[in-house]
């Protein structure tokens, strides 16, 4: 049971790093007309508008949320004024807003791309793998939110998985760390890992192709030609 710990825990998170790493490299390297994700807006629109506006609109709090509270350490959040009842608020009613918000997106972003024949046919199944591992991380991060705290309330995450976490990246992991934290929030760091070794070869590697130079590039200017005949 130990040598399985230390690869879920240990082994394959920093498998998963260094695929995602190195397989991003290669594919900028090797793949650099293929990194951009496939637009389906002139087959569909208004399904994937909505979609895409709810899933982007509750990620990046989302992802804020999981930053604060794997990276900053209780004793310091608690230094800073915020006890753990304002921390609960904020983790647990706040969080689940923005949560099912992405994973209203990603029910109907999943649901356009299996039930739109056209869409279906242009998506690769690495487009379907993706779609469906994040609809299965978002509803597993929203699971253990609101079912597995209220089932487990004595269970503080910030005293287990958030201090391995931190280890995982200071080299000094402890899969013991890991023996007692709920199911669900297993299911969802490993199905995270999964998400983490597999972007480098889908769509998803779009993320870092932030059109910055928009900002300060000039206007295009379209001026109609007329032709006259002589």
């Amino acid at each position: 049971m130990s040598m399985i710990n230390q690869f879920l825990w240990v082994i394959f998170p920093y498998v998963s790093l260094a695929v995602f790493v190195v397989g991003h490299i290669y594919r900028y390297r090797t793949d650099q007309f293929n990194w951009t994700a496939k637009s389906s807006e002139f087959i569909e629109k208004k399904q994937l508008k909505l979609g895409s506006l709810m899933f982007h609109l509750g990620i990046i709090p989302v992802i804020g949320g999981h930053v604060v509270g794997l990276a900053i350490p209780q004793s310091w959040m608690e230094a800073a004024g915020v006890n753990n009842h304002m921390y609960h608020i904020g983790a647990v009613y706040i969080g689940s807003v923005f949560g099912l918000l992405t994973l209203g997106g990603m029910i109907l972003l999943t649901s356009r791309r299996f039930t739109i024949r056209n869409v279906r046919r242009l998506s690769s199944a690495s487009d379907m793998i993706v779609n469906v591992l994040l609809l299965f991380i978002v509803f597993m991060g929203i699971y253990s939110t609101l079912v597995t705290n209220a089932v487990q309330p004595e269970f503080n995450y910030r005293e287990s998985i958030s201090v391995w976490f931190r280890d995982l990246f200071m080299l000094r992991p402890d899969a013991a760390l890991m023996v007692n934290v709920p199911l669900s929030f297993k299911i969802h760091i490993l199905a995270g890992f999964g998400i983490f070794a597999l972007w480098p070869f889908t769509r998803l590697v779009h993320v870092w192709s932030v059109p910055l130079n928009y900002v300060g590039r000039r206007y295009i200017l379209y001026r109609k030609h007329r032709n006259y005949e002589s």
